[in-house]
């Protein structure tokens, strides 16, 4: 089987559950990474080597796996229609192009990840179409019409043979519009984050902290509650707060930045988490409410549920309310803090096995079986 992916993040430096998922499928993967726009280097200068790096293919990770950019695109293509238009035609035909150079034939499986593609879906050849969501993509903020997202994703998934969802309240939206949807959540690298089940060298960063670490691992985005994680830092000057994870322009990190007891590490290699998970002795999931937030599955929470630490979350994500015999769950400030300390104080070995139960479940070779089965049900559907 071949696939190309039109992927919503880039593989590299850090891999989320498109990379985990592709780098798991029995198949020749063409993986994409998504483009820029034309402007995206004026809110950000990091973009800015983007806008070539479509010229060259990446870093082969695997035999099976090739990973290339698509060229930079108009912007407003999610605030205007005719410009996505006009953006999809553009990109068919170089992904169309890269597809004959690495081989892969029309009966190739088309796997998108953005409402945008319901311009391009129909333009490259394919044996059959697949739409992973994984986020309420109308709820972020910027240059974007959420009615114009929310119509394009529900075109892109009404012309797919199979929909995935990561989270309920997606799911909830995209079975309406195709029945062939199936609820995936997102799950753990269980192999490489269980190793914080046991003790691992002190990583020199944290090295001089004598009293307990309370960590988050993960993008600091907007979708983070930034007002109570100081709060939670106020009230527990006895804790040390350990933010790993790359800061967002529109994040509001600066409301923590200041404090004393909270430290900032920047995005680390992933190889590497595991020896801080082993260092902390509460894992966070601080999410702030909102549509964003709600449906979202976080890749965090199964990677901390691996380690067997305590983990203390907001009731949103909705998804958390499912481990709730396993996690500390605290809606608002003071049950945020009484929960950190119920975890620092009153954590068992029943809850930590219990997490660590879940986790293996929620590995990604069971979520990447999970979809090859219905990959292959819909393919023998359409033979």
């Amino acid at each position: 089987m071949q696939i190309v992916c039109l992927s919503s993040s880039n593989w590299y430096p850090y891999p989320t559950s498109k990379q985990e998922i592709m780098r798991r499928m029995d198949a020749d993967v063409l993986y994409f990474d998504p483009p820029v726009t034309l402007l995206a280097p004026l809110r950000d200068p990091a973009a800015r080597a983007r806008l070539t790096a479509w010229r060259q293919e990446q870093p082969q990770p695997q035999e099976n796996i090739h990973v290339r950019a698509l060229p930079p695109v108009l912007p407003f293509g999610n605030r205007f229609r005719f410009i996505n238009r006009i953006n999809q035609a553009f990109l068919a035909r170089h992904i169309r192009r890269v597809m004959r150079e690495n081989g892969i034939g029309d009966d190739a499986v088309l796997w998108t990840y953005l409402p945008g593609h319901c311009d391009l879906i129909r333009k490259i050849p394919a044996r059959a179409r697949v739409y992973t969501c994984v986020d309420r993509h109308s709820g972020y903020k910027g240059q974007i019409s959420p009615a114009l997202v929310d119509h394009m994703e529900a075109v892109l998934a009404e012309n797919c043979d199979a929909v995935f969802a990561t989270a309920q309240g997606l799911y909830d939206t995209l079975v309406r519009v195709n029945p062939n949807t199936t609820l995936v959540p997102n799950g753990a690298n269980y192999e490489l984050f269980s190793r914080a089940q046991q003790p691992l060298p002190v990583p020199e960063a944290l090295a001089d902290i004598k009293g307990p670490v309370l960590g988050f691992i993960g993008a600091l985005q907007e979708c983070i509650d930034y007002p109570l994680l100081r709060r939670a830092a106020q009230m527990c000057p006895d804790c040390t707060f350990v933010f790993i994870g790359r800061e967002h322009r529109d994040a509001a990190v600066d409301e923590i930045r200041d404090l004393p007891n909270v430290r900032l590490l920047g995005l680390l290699p992933q190889s590497e988490l595991p020896a801080y998970l082993a260092r902390f002795d509460v894992c966070l999931n601080p999410f702030r409410s909102g549509s964003l937030s709600r449906d979202v599955s976080p890749l965090k929470f199964y990677e901390y549920l691996a380690t067997g630490k305590p983990v203390v979350s907001t009731p949103e994500p909705v998804q958390v309310r499912e481990f709730a015999d396993a996690v500390y769950i605290a809606d608002g400030p003071d049950a945020f803090i009484g929960q950190i300390r119920a975890a620092l104080e009153k954590d068992t070995p029943e809850k930590r096995q219990r997490r660590i139960d879940y986790a293996r479940a929620c590995s990604w070779d069971a979520r990447a079986a999970r979809f090859a089965e219905v990959l292959a049900h819909t393919l023998r559907k359409k033979a």
